[in-house]
């Protein structure tokens, strides 16, 4: 299905694939949202729609709480576009650190407002840092680490369709044993067309048995890897802390970073993700209206929409 001209709008479909993979996943900004899984996978939480610009750029638009939000990841529209979309829409969301220090002065001087998102800032690692975890500031998640390994024998397999039905096995469990649905629809749709999308990842057993996986793919033209989702069984003390190592070793070394995404501002997942030491941030910024006044949005529930757990 090819994407409409704007001023239309059409949800995104599979077929829309070849249009924006793998181009998105080439911007340099390396913002984990703008990717074609991430858009298809979490269609049914934001709502995501598409429409082609006359500039030959997509404009994505989608709803939170209520408001209507639009995101141009591949460009700058004209000035007639984008006064339209902020006219027919209540903000603008995922500006990109390097589109916001090229266009903030023009914003700001047409009266519109830019502002810090920083519930969506992705959380970047040194891949290196995560892999070894050396030195005094990571003893405590190779403390758990160690007691995991200690504990159980765990092997690593990169996920292919024929252990597919492994990590939906994990993926239920998880489900079952935190009582909600949280990502589950949008984690199980990544799991059955991860070769499709173009993701990678791994499937983690103990005696043969399916214990965890972890799924997500190259960003920032190769420089970064983000991590979309990652499910385990709770009742292996240590084995987030496992995956997270074992997945951050089995990278190629190309991937100097990785991205875990955001924390949407649940101050236990926060907490958790400073716990590893981030090296930097994918900055993000909203354009409001001239006059509207940013309101904070209400904390997220620890993994839902997050993709990963409060595990520190």
């Amino acid at each position: 299905m090819t994407i409409p001209l704007f001023p239309e709008f059409a949800p995104i479909v599979l077929g829309m694939k070849d249009e924006l993979f793998p181009g998105l996943n080439m911007l340099p900004d390396g913002v984990s949202e703008f990717t074609f899984s991430n858009l298809y996978l979490f269609r049914g939480v934001y709502g995501y729609r598409l429409s082609r610009l006359p500039s030959g750029c997509i404009a994505i638009e989608g709803a939170k709480d209520g408001k209507r939000f639009f995101s141009l990841p591949t460009c700058a529209e004209s000035w007639d576009i984008f006064d339209e979309l902020m006219c027919t829409h209540d903000f603008m969301k995922n500006l990109s650190e390097s589109e916001a220090v090229a266009h903030r002065i023009d914003l700001e001087s047409r009266g519109y407002q830019v502002a810090e998102d920083r519930d969506n800032f992705d959380y970047l690692y040194y891949r290196k840092d995560l892999a070894e975890l050396s030195g005094r500031e990571y003893h405590k998640k190779r403390n758990l680490v160690n007691g995991f390994i200690n504990n159980y024998e765990c092997e690593q397999r990169p996920l292919k369709k024929d252990n597919l039905r492994d990590a939906i096995t994990v993926l239920d469990e998880w489900r079952a044993s935190k009582g909600f649905d949280g990502d589950y629809a949008a984690a199980r749709e990544g799991l059955e067309h991860f070769d499709y999308l173009g993701m990678r990842g791994a499937v983690y057993y103990v005696q043969g048995v399916p214990v965890g996986w972890c799924l997500g793919e190259s960003l920032a033209k190769g420089r970064s890897f983000a991590i979309h989702f990652e499910k385990a069984c709770d009742r292996y003390k240590g084995i987030y802390q496992f995956i997270n190592q074992a997945f951050a070793q089995s990278l190629p070394s190309h991937h100097t970073y990785i991205n875990r995404e955001q924390d949407l501002g649940n101050e236990g997942l926060r907490q958790a993700k400073m716990t590893y030491r981030p090296c930097a941030f994918v900055r993000k910024y909203k354009v409001f209206k001239p006059g509207q006044i940013a309101t904070p949005s209400a904390p997220a529930e620890c993994g839902p929409g997050t993709g990963h757990e409060c595990h520190a």
